[in-house]
């Protein structure tokens, strides 16, 4: 089991930046896929952003392509979401969870994870 701690979420002018980091305790994320989920009130939670375990791919849900970059520093058991060019629909809290896998695949529905952390408020104004 993963134990997982967000941070870096706040409030933010349209077209700002922010960086959200996760950072994970327990075990070692080197052979965990690790992925951004966000939830927005009364809406479900969906996927963000994803990355494999040996950072030969990312993925991204379409809306954030281009404005957000996912990373991770496995030396400081870490995870990144850099986010850019903000807009008031990015809105939500943010998660972020890990699924130990040495695949290419990372799946976007939010059943395929066990550990979650705590979340991080990011608000968009216009």
């Amino acid at each position: 089991q993963v134990q997982l701690v967000e941070s870096g979420g706040g409030l933010v002018q349209a077209g700002g930046s922010l960086r959200l980091s996760c950072a994970a305790s327990g075990r070692s994320i080197e052979n965990y896929a690790m992925v951004w989920f966000r939830q927005a009130p009364g809406k479900e939670r969906e996927f963000v952003a994803g990355i494999t375990w040996d950072v030969v791919r990312t993925y991204y849900t379409d809306s954030v392509k281009g404005r957000f970059t996912i990373s991770r520093d496995n030396a400081k058991n870490t995870v990144y979401l850099q986010m850019n060019s903000l807009r008031p629909e990015d809105t939500a809290v943010y998660y972020c969870s890990a699924r130990q896998t040495l695949g290419q695949v990372v799946p976007a529905e939010p059943h395929a994870y066990y550990d979650w952390g705590q979340g991080t408020q990011v608000t968009v104004s216009s």
